[in-house]
């Protein structure tokens, strides 16, 4: 007869425990505030262990006043205190992500006396690398558990730390540290501030876990899809995060109504022409997403150079030409022969019209695709919030505008 495996009440603790985190994870940080908020401070501070330094940021910036206070004091000091300094910084910068640098010495500091500095530090915590600080706390070094594995006891640390090492300033955009450590796969960057001084580090998967998300995060801010959105965002929070989204672009889809009401008279008199509105607005659409696309992801990897872009506005505006061209001539074909089964004596102009609007309406999709995410990333903001809507509207406007404009003008 075969023993059954029995679970005990640890392994019932455990699968607990990884499912609250799960749930903490897959909820944005005011639901997991509300969560962490009921739980004892030890215990809440064991499962913010769990999250990056930029989330367990956000999730303390949800809290409330009391319970924030209660975990902060339950911390241990240098983590409480790298937590007020993270929070001096904004969403988005490397600042959010440190962690306390724990192994910090001084240049004089002999390799023994390193070694036995680091033996209870290492009991509760990973250490990569050990850091050396001048008197005013300016990072001077760093060296690695080889370094000291291989050298003398009475010997200095200064006479075996790396010198100079790479560093990330505190303030600098997550996007631009990406750039910089494309090509470093070091598992721990030191972060100081202007002047050289160690502020904390932040891991290389942290790093990379954050951009992550941004990435993922892109495709959703360009229809208006917050951030913080998740599959397990509860309908509520989901309805309060699209909506106001979807009543701005119900206001620009009024604009592109109105070009259209502009010449109710031409569309009474050639019905025919609805039958084309849409495949322009598609076609045009897709081409200003298109460029819109390219766009975001070359800001996002710092493709575009200073002074690119121009050149960038005028290869989408090329590529528009090009591409409505094929599919202009395509499409006024499709109209001629439209036109002249319904015995239309203007078959040839409306085919014209057609052409000569699908090539201009996918010009100006491509330059608003370029255009939009450029002009939001000068000003300040999010290069892909909300951008497809805009290019959209763009988009629907320039096409329905362009062929009811062309049918009236060419025909009479």
């Amino acid at each position: 007869m075969k023993n059954a495996t029995k679970s005990t009440p640890l392994d019932a603790q455990a699968a607990a425990r990884v499912a609250f985190v799960a749930q903490l994870r897959s909820s944005p940080p005011h639901e997991a505030a509300l969560l962490l908020g009921l739980e004892p401070p030890a215990r809440a501070l064991e499962l913010l262990s769990e999250f990056n330094p930029a989330q367990v940021q956000d999730i303390l910036d949800a809290l409330d006043v009391e319970p924030r206070a209660r975990i902060i004091a339950a911390a241990p000091a240098e983590l409480a205190e790298q937590w007020s300094r993270n929070n001096r910084y904004e969403r988005g910068t490397i600042g959010r992500l440190m962690e306390p640098a724990l192994a910090v010495f001084g240049p004089n500091t002999s390799v023994g006396d390193a070694i036995d500095g680091l033996r209870p530090i290492v009991r509760s915590a990973f250490i990569t690398y050990g850091y050396v600080i001048d008197q005013d706390g300016g990072l001077v070094g760093l060296f690695t558990m080889r370094d000291l594995l291989f050298s003398d006891r009475l010997t200095p640390l200064a006479e075996v730390m790396l010198r100079d090492p790479f560093t990330l300033l505190a303030d600098l955009p997550l996007s631009d540290a990406m750039k910089r450590t494309l090509n470093r796969h070091f598992p721990v960057y030191p972060v100081t501030d202007i002047n050289g001084k160690l502020l904390g580090l932040v891991r290389g998967s942290t790093l990379f876990q954050e951009e992550a998300f941004e990435i993922t995060a892109q495709p959703g801010a360009m229809v208006g899809v917050d951030a913080e959105e998740r599959i397990a965002t509860p309908l509520f929070q989901s309805f309060k995060f699209r909506n106001p989204w979807l009543l701005i672009n119900l206001v620009t889809a009024f604009a592109a109504g109105g070009v259209v009401a502009l010449f109710q008279g031409t569309v009474d008199k050639l019905v025919i022409l609805a039958t084309f509105l849409p495949v322009l607005a598609g076609q045009s659409g897709n081409t200003g997403c298109q460029a819109l696309a390219v766009t975001v992801r070359g800001i996002t990897l710092g493709d575009i150079r200073p002074g690119g872009a121009k050149l960038l506005v005028i290869k989408e505006a090329l590529l528009g030409l090009a591409n409505g061209a094929v599919t202009g001539v395509l499409t006024g074909i499709a109209m001629y022969f439209l036109a002249t089964s319904q015995n239309s004596p203007d078959a040839v102009l409306l085919g014209v019209a057609v052409c000569v609007a699908m090539v201009a309406s996918c010009a100006v999709s491509g330059i608003s695709g370029a255009l939009v995410p450029l002009t939001l990333k000068r000003l300040g903001a999010d290069p892909a919030t909300a951008s497809s809507i805009v290019v959209t509207t763009a988009t629907d406007v320039a096409s329905m505008g362009l062929l009811l404009g062309l049918a009236t003008l060419l025909i009479r």
